[in-house]
């Protein structure tokens, strides 16, 4: 009774957060297509693909989820390598449907939103643990003119963006706040269900200014004539905070971490090789973001591949980030992470 009350909590709560991220659902949209309806679909498609495990390493293979978008792009290039096989990868649309599994301890680490692996920390009591930063800030203001040059520019305006009381929210806040602008009296802010909603008043003209996700971003700029990118939001929140935005963390069972350190060292050593390569044949990796279903178009992910921040930060580096982040978003709303802030051994490494 206790795990299904804890899996229902979940769920409700993975529903609002999951767009980071990335940047994943909503407003981390993590997807992306030629079109912002194929966008769309991308994002929200919901059946799992799986790489398939050669049966002598099934039974004691990691199993590893990924949701469509940035947060597993750093992932592809080590699900198509020799040493995948060792390793159970299974794609998700939505943060809710990788929750429960993990909780219940069907999958042993999951590419997910940072602040979501906060809340799952809190949540089954300290049982999950963070073993890097894979994800680094997806979101740009986007403009449809040239009056946007910088953050005091946005005084006055309208802006529309995604995540309503999720991480797009609070940085847009925080770095709104942090130039001397009340983002509740300065500025309008206009929440949408998804980015594509935000584009299309781009698009119509309701709107000239919008704070929108990498890859979508990359989508959007080929379909308004006119429309730039006016500001991106990781380096003004790197200018007001001190240290870098984060949005996607691979989080891992504790138990299954300890039952075999080497072999989830051994992990973490292609997952590494997997994001330099990620950042440096941007043509394979995007073919194979294709082939995995992340992003729709291979052309596409290769022209998003530089914006979308992906890294490889372990140790006292990751700790640094998140520990600032999650400062950020506590003060803001504690339940964005869960109520309190995570202890040290949250920090796998630290």
């Amino acid at each position: 009774m206790v795990i299904k009350r804890i899996i229902s909590v979940f769920t409700a709560l993975a529903l609002c957060v999951s767009l980071a991220a990335c940047g994943t659902a909503a407003t981390s949209s993590e997807s992306a297509a030629p079109s912002a309806a194929s966008a769309a679909a991308s994002s929200e498609a919901a059946a799992p693909e799986e790489t398939p495990a050669s049966p002598e390493t099934a039974a004691t293979a990691l199993r590893v989820a990924g949701l469509k978008g940035p947060t597993t792009m750093g992932l592809v290039n080590l699900m198509n390598s020799a040493d995948g096989a060792n390793y159970e990868f299974t794609m998700y649309g939505a943060a809710d449907e990788i929750v429960p599994l993990l909780v219940k301890g069907e999958l042993d680490a999951a590419a997910v939103p940072a602040n979501l692996a906060a809340t799952l920390y809190q949540k089954t009591e300290g049982a999950v643990e963070v073993a890097c930063v894979n994800t680094l800030g997806v979101l740009y203001i986007l403009e449809n003119g040239e009056t946007i040059q910088s953050v005091a520019d946005l005084k006055g305006q309208t802006i529309v963006t995604t995540g309503k009381g999720t991480t797009p929210e609070y940085v847009l806040r925080y770095v709104l706040s942090q130039n001397g602008i009340d983002p509740d009296t300065d500025v309008t802010i206009e929440y949408c269900s998804e980015a594509t909603e935000a584009l299309s008043q781009v698009q119509a003209g309701m709107a000239s200014i919008a704070m929108l996700p990498q890859p979508f971003v990359t989508s959007a700029l080929s379909q308004v004539e006119g429309l730039r990118v006016a500001l991106d939001m990781n380096e003004e929140w790197e200018a007001v905070a001190g240290s870098r935005l984060v949005t996607g963390v691979l989080v891992a069972r504790k138990e299954a971490v300890e039952a075999d350190p080497a072999a989830f060292e051994a992990f973490l050593d292609g997952y590494a090789a997997s994001v330099e390569a990620a950042n440096t044949d941007l043509e394979g990796t995007a073919a194979l973001c294709e082939q995995y279903g992340i992003v729709a178009k291979a052309a596409l992910a290769q022209k998003a591949l530089p914006a979308c921040n992906i890294v490889f930060e372990t140790g006292d580096e990751m700790k640094t980030d998140l520990v600032n982040y999650f400062q950020v978003l506590f003060d803001a709303d504690p339940a964005s992470v869960g109520g309190a802030l995570p202890a040290d051994d949250f920090y796998y490494g630290a």
